[in-house]
């Protein structure tokens, strides 16, 4: 029997830790760079990081941790029995740069290639998201004790959408959609599209556009755990390979 559940109020406190340098960085005129990859990058990005970096070995030495900073620098872990952490110390660096609150600390356990546990906090918004599958999903909102949330029924009166704000192609949703009505549209940043689905204020996510697997492991549990699910294309469950190990 696993000890996950006890996990999450250290990880919680973990992702606030993060949260907390972040929003310092966020008080100041930080700059940003660019990676190779071209996505940006900001110091609160590597702050954030190192501080994720040095806290999950107090809850489990043995499993490794892929990290999206880590893995840019070419620092991949071993991975030996099928499970590693999956982090993203800051999804949505574009909303955090543009400074419009829809960014988070996305810390997320894979186990044989599934998201099993995840928190999602928004530090500039103060919403922490919590999710274990088989056990349930939580919301925590400005600093109040954390509530149960689950997904809703597809609405009689039609779904909403929920979608990035530079990734939501239009016409690619409508024909994802075509022959079901469509209630309401909502754009949010980072992981918390997935979260807006989890806690019933949305029904579908759609995504076509370029997508890692640290942006979206901490938001799929937390979904999962709440009665959704993630799949591709072809309705198959999103799953997470193992990263190569190093020689």
């Amino acid at each position: 029997m696993n000890n996950y559940q006890q996990w999450i109020p250290q990880l919680v406190a973990l992702s606030h830790k993060a949260g907390e340098v972040i929003m310092e960085v966020y008080a100041t005129d930080f700059k940003t760079e660019t990676k190779a990859d071209k996505s940006p990058v900001t110091v609160a990005d590597l702050a954030a990081e190192a501080v994720i970096e040095a806290g999950l070995p107090e809850l489990a030495r043995h499993i490794p941790l892929v990290a999206e900073e880590a893995v840019s620098a070419g620092r991949i872990p071993k991975i030996s029995d099928g499970r590693f952490w999956l982090v993203d110390p800051l999804d949505g660096t574009r909303e955090f740069v543009n400074r419009n609150g829809e960014f988070t600390v996305n810390i997320g356990l894979i186990v044989d290639g599934a998201p099993v546990l995840g928190v999602v906090h928004a530090p500039a918004l103060d919403l922490t998201f919590t999710g274990l599958v088989g056990a349930g999903a939580t919301v925590a909102r400005d600093g109040n004790p954390p509530e149960a949330m689950s997904v809703r029924p597809s609405p009689a009166a039609g779904v909403t959408i929920v979608a990035s704000r530079r990734h939501g192609d239009p016409e690619a949703i409508d024909k994802l959609l075509r022959g079901h009505p469509v209630a309401d549209r909502k754009t949010a940043g980072s992981s918390l599209k997935f979260c807006l689905v989890a806690e019933g204020e949305a029904d579908i996510y759609p995504r076509f556009g370029r997508t890692m697997e640290w942006d979206t492991a901490a938001g799929q549990a937390v979904l999962s755990a709440a009665g959704g699910r993630v799949t591709d294309e072809h309705g198959a469950p999103l799953t997470y390979v193992r990263p190569r190990p190093q020689p």
